[in-house]
């Protein structure tokens, strides 16, 4: 089993954008210290839910900063970036890191994000597999050529190769966040391992892992690669000497954040959109996940892990909105938590 944490540089009320960078940088430096397998980083724009723009560019901080610790990308958005820019920037980090970068796609929201890059609400809807096809070419092929409706190009060498990399022939790991049947297919048409959000619980996911099997067993995919795919579930982790001061923990900052951050989002078309109440959505997740004495902590992972299937995990460990609490939290998970687990 392979724990890690996920950042999403969360802007809590009463809270500068320097503070929150500041506290996810730092909790990625904890998580190596703390013998944590990877940190994950998610990418927002415009609001203060994550004040991390560019996953790919916190990627190559952190990167730099740290020697064993992979670092994940939970994740690039396709829908407001070129396929190739992200394939480009992907390779750089697997050569530089020797090998320690994941890059995480999705295809993001129907934010006004599409707007301000230029890619339309079309890039969301329906354009997703198409990009999706020609990063994961860029990654894997000696030179490529694009003849979609959204990308045409004459074919041009991948420079740097991914492949080449003696760390890892295949190029950097490729992970898609699934939130529905239909990206499930996706990836496993693909052979593409899915990150699963930590809104779902293990009956959910569990759903998920079987759909993909059986959907990749269908497409023709070799059995140990069906059976191989490490698949990532989302979640929240505090730990406190009890359960009820853990809860207590989130539940006096999660909610503000929640807020201020998903109230902040706006649709490109206007579109209707319903919110989940903060509080509420807070109770449900400290019941999910890890969020308790370390002992509960670990159990509930391996119960994930069991009804699942799924090994690897990204822990949302910043709910405090605290520096310090944070840094506290983190080294516990490792101190604590994982000597359980292995």
């Amino acid at each position: 089993m392979r724990v890690g944490s996920f950042v999403l540089a969360a802007r809590f009320p009463g809270q500068g954008e320097g503070e929150a960078l500041h506290r996810a940088v730092r909790s990625a430096e904890v998580a190596e210290e703390a013998g944590l397998d990877t940190v994950w980083l998610a990418e927002h724009h415009f609001v203060p839910y994550g004040t991390c723009p560019s996953a790919v560019t916190l990627a190559a901080l952190l990167l730099g900063r740290t020697r064993r610790i992979r670092v994940g990308t939970a994740v690039s958005v396709l829908s407001t970036t070129h396929p190739v820019t992200l394939g480009e920037q992907a390779a750089l980090l697997h050569h530089t890191s020797g090998g320690r970068f994941t890059l995480g796609v999705g295809r993001g929201g129907p934010w006004v994000d599409l707007e301000v890059f230029g890619t339309g609400l079309e890039a969301y809807e329906t354009g997703f597999p198409e990009s999706l096809d020609l990063l994961v070419r860029w990654l894997r092929e000696p030179s490529v050529a694009a003849d979609g409706k959204r990308f045409r190009f004459r074919e041009v060498p991948v420079v740097p190769r991914p492949s080449e990399a003696l760390t890892q022939a295949q190029g950097p790991e490729v992970v898609v966040a699934c939130t529905s049947p239909a990206s499930v297919r996706l990836a496993a048409e693909r052979g593409l391992p899915m990150l699963l959000g930590m809104h779902v619980g293990d009956e959910e996911k569990a759903d998920m892992v079987a759909l993909w099997r059986q959907h990749a067993r269908a497409c023709g995919l070799p059995a140990e690669q069906i059976h191989g795919a490490d698949h990532v579930s989302a979640g929240v982790c505090q730990i406190a000497d009890r359960r009820t001061d853990a809860v207590e923990t989130l539940t006096k900052a999660m909610p503000g954040w929640l807020k201020q951050g998903l109230e902040a989002h706006v649709t490109v078309d206007g579109r209707a959109r319903s919110m989940r109440d903060p509080l509420a959505y807070t109770e449900l997740l400290c019941g999910l996940h890890p969020v308790g004495p370390p002992r509960l902590c670990a159990d509930r992972l391996a119960a994930t892990s069991e009804r699942t299937g799924i090994s690897r995990f990204a822990l949302l460990v910043e709910g405090s909105g605290d520096l310090a609490a944070t840094e506290e939290n983190v080294r516990r998970l490792g101190a604590e938590v994982l000597p359980h687990l292995r």
